[in-house]
């Protein structure tokens, strides 16, 4: 494997089971090019730092996990291309523009600021800069969960697909759902029940609620571009986003393991277990 691939395929290129998982946030190796005038260690605040991990035994169960390899706070494959930030940019962006309401706090497509305010860039970018990430980063990362799904989907006739991330145990600064607010242990995100049909989101809830965890739905994570692009219930393509509480799993200050991780990780291949067998009772013919 070549060290400057920017995402990797762990497991079956074609799942043996109707289930692939993404981590598009647990990456951490920063490109040469970056020029960011904050520390990488600042830069982590931003990761779902050891998501790919938790979801280890994925592959082992048959199901497909895609991990990035970059850093989210370089370019957040979480975003459509077209969501970028005027106030990045020098110049006028030439592409397509779709911004989200994320770009106004700076956690667009390239992010312009840390969650604690601070700028990230000591100037504004070029666009080819910006085009060029996406050409590198971003589209390869989207072909390459696209390939694992449609690949599930025309061998099954159905594919679930599971997001994976995990949040802070209080929300930041800037954060939507207000400073200073705790966070369940789980938050499933299915865009209001749109992305997935509802007993997928109900079962995953149901395996989590039984092994004694606090989920909530859609609150404050409802899922972003990666659930809403390649999702459509109705020709049986599920997608749902996880968010992991990091207070389960390690320390936010040190962003060390701590001793909930072992066991995280155990609970996370049941449910992965149960997931696949959801779905394997699903198939179509």
């Amino acid at each position: 494997m070549k060290s400057d691939l920017p995402c990797e395929i762990r497991g079956p290129r074609v799942p043996g089971v109707p289930l692939v998982l993404d981590s598009p946030h647990s990456g951490r190796r920063f490109p040469a090019d970056f020029d960011a005038i904050v520390s990488e260690w600042d830069l982590r605040d931003t990761e779902d730092c050891y998501v790919d991990e938790l979801y280890a035994a994925a592959p082992e169960i048959g199901a497909s996990l895609l991990a990035a390899h970059f850093p989210r706070s370089y370019l957040d494959p979480n975003r459509h291309a077209g969501d970028v930030d005027p106030e990045l940019i020098d110049g006028k962006w030439p592409h397509e523009y779709r911004p989200s309401r994320k770009a106004k706090i700076g956690k667009a497509l390239v992010w312009r600021t840390l969650e604690d305010g601070r700028p990230i860039y000591a100037r504004r970018l070029a666009v080819e800069e910006v085009k060029g990430r996406i050409e590198r980063y971003h589209a390869p990362y989207h072909a390459s969960l696209l390939g694992l799904l449609d690949g599930a989907h025309a061998r099954f006739g159905c594919v679930y697909h599971i997001n994976c991330h995990s949040m802070r145990a209080v929300a930041g600064r800037m954060s939507e759902d207000g400073e200073g607010r705790p966070r369940a242990d789980f938050v499933l995100g299915d865009r209001d029940g749109t992305t997935c049909a509802p007993g997928f989101t109900e079962a995953v809830r149901a395996v989590l609620a039984g092994m004694g965890y606090d989920v909530k739905l859609n609150d404050p994570y409802k899922g972003v571009e990666l659930v809403r692009a390649y999702s459509d219930p109705r020709a049986h393509r599920h997608s749902l986003q996880i968010e992991i509480n990091k207070r389960l799993y390690m320390d936010e200050i040190t962003l060390a393991r701590t001793e909930g991780f072992p066991r995280l990780q155990k609970d996370l291949e049941r449910l992965v277990e149960a997931v696949a067998d959801y779905a394997k009772e699903r198939i179509r013919g």
